[in-house]
């Protein structure tokens, strides 16, 4: 009887449709989410409007250690390491372009965590995780997304062309101006109204612009390293490979962007703002307007950032930039759109295995119930990590334009002083408790002098707080001694 049973539920399940997932957007994090769930033997689609895989968009990309932990996993990190050069030293320069420090940031980073800061063009990793994947029949391009619904049974997505896919879920990896995240807004304030409201739209908000280009290598900018040069209300930052060279100029609103409005530059605005910037100091041999004129690419766009509170409804959950948006001058977001997808494969592949015990994971079909606790448990895991992340990426960002008259001291005077492994040590927290794949192996990927915490967060607010703190106090501290020979009392925290 025993056996007989065993037979019957084995053929159920190889007659019940696959559990299928269908991911919207075929950038870093969409591409990504294929391979994961390649490993973990579930069905998917990824959709993506464009008709090319790596199209001549965005600059550069720059892989941390955690980041390069996932790729290892998903076996892109040595495509990845043959492209481009590890990065060497970050300088630091005022409005003259002067040299204020010159820091071994990526060292210290290799030192701890057994792996180099990764620099490579963002269509080059396009093309990686694609040409890398084991399977590349999910991938459609030239899918426009025109609708998604759901129901507690099954998702539909409708496409330019009127062909529909089904599925069990939809993973918006659809970017910023996400078409999922508005659907499933929509299904949010359908099922439970005022679950969504216009303070959560508004969570994301553009609050700087951002020339983004490429152009040939620099030298008067190094061969692999990065320069960040300050000014009142805007930065330039400049990352170069031996081969080329790729820049930014952050400048900041007078006013925050938000939900319902949006902001669209033209090619136009990108020149002029270029022109109005053409004479400043990148470095002591460099202005922007050479890198203008000698630009491979070069465009104006919005910067946003901001993480939203809800990451999911009903069947359909978000990831990367469609959750949550950071400055990219410290280069974490990225990385974070990687960590995203690696979480939330980690509560699918578990859900998936809690169904039934027959194999494989695609034939298991988990009700709305559980895959909304699944979303849930991914969302509350993730999202406090997230925050510090932008959190810390919105510091750098205003350091670096000197946003206000603090921040400016802490760049002319804090920065420079700070001992030369400090910065590392401090990103080096959020790093090492960054997530990876649970049912992929890490074996192979190098170690450094600190252990990985998995999905812990390293040290605790608190800690982060007393830490930064007392290393501010000891700087303070350090220039009163320096230039005025006391200690000031506002010096004891």
């Amino acid at each position: 009887m025993a056996s007989e049973t065993n037979t019957a539920m084995h053929k159920d399940a190889l007659t019940t449709p696959k559990f299928r997932v269908i991911i919207v957007g075929a950038g870093i994090a969409g591409l990504a989410a294929s391979h994961c769930l390649q490993k973990a033997g579930i069905d998917h689609v990824v959709l993506e409007r464009r008709t090319e895989i790596d199209p001549p968009e965005g600059a550069s990309f720059a892989i941390y250690p955690h980041g390069a932990r996932i790729l290892h996993q998903i076996g892109c990190l040595d495509a990845a390491k043959a492209a481009c050069k590890p990065c060497l030293r970050y300088y630091s320069r005022g409005p003259d372009g002067i040299m204020q420090s010159d820091n071994g940031y990526f060292d210290h980073m290799k030192r701890i965590h057994g792996q180099d800061i990764l620099l490579l063009e963002r269509r080059r990793l396009l093309r990686i995780l694609y040409d890398c994947l084991p399977d590349k029949t999910p991938i459609r391009t030239g899918a426009e997304v025109k609708s998604v619904t759901q129901n507690s049974e099954v998702v539909e997505v409708v496409l330019g062309d009127g062909t529909v896919e089904k599925g069990d879920m939809v993973l918006g990896c659809d970017g910023v101006y996400s078409q999922v995240r508005n659907a499933m807004w929509a299904h949010a304030n359908a099922t439970a109204p005022e679950v969504v409201v216009d303070e959560e739209k508004k969570r994301i908000q553009t609050g700087w612009k951002c020339l983004v280009g490429t152009g040939p290598p620099e030298p008067g900018l190094g061969e692999r390293d990065m320069t960040s040069t300050s000014d009142e209300g805007f930065s330039f930052l400049a990352l170069t490979q031996p081969d080329r060279a790729f820049w930014f100029v952050f400048c900041k609103l007078d006013t925050p962007i938000a939900w319902p409005q949006r902001v669209a530059y033209s090619e136009a605005d990108a020149d002029a703002l270029a022109e109005q910037l053409s004479d400043h100091a990148v470095s002591e041999s460099v202005t922007f307007g050479r890198l203008w004129r000698r630009r491979h690419r070069g465009v104006l766009i919005p910067i946003q950032e901001g993480v939203l509170r809800r990451w999911y409804s009903g069947r359909v959950v978000l990831a990367g930039d469609a959750a949550h948006k950071m400055t990219p001058n410290i280069g974490l977001g990225g990385n974070t759109g990687l960590e995203s997808v690696a979480v939330l494969c980690n509560h699918l592949v578990r859900t998936l295995q809690g169904t039934t015990a027959l194999p494989p994971l695609s034939q298991q079909k988990p009700t709305q119930e559980m895959l909304e606790r699944c979303f849930q448990a991914y969302q509350d895991g993730h999202r406090a990590r997230v925050e510090r992340i932008v959190q810390l990426s919105r510091l750098i960002t205003r350091v670096q334009a000197w946003d206000s008259p603090l921040n400016r001291w802490v760049a002319v005077w804090i920065m420079p002083m700070l001992p030369d492994g400090l910065l590392a040590q401090m990103v080096s927290r959020l790093v090492r408790g960054a997530p990876k794949l649970d049912y992929v192996t890490t074996e192979g990927f190098p170690r450094g002098t600190v252990e990985w915490l998995d999905a812990k967060s390293g040290w605790s607010e608190e800690s982060i707080r007393i830490f930064l703190i007392s290393g501010l106090g000891l700087c303070i501290a350090a220039v009163g001694m320096c230039y005025y020979g006391f200690v000031s009392p506002c010096c004891i925290f």
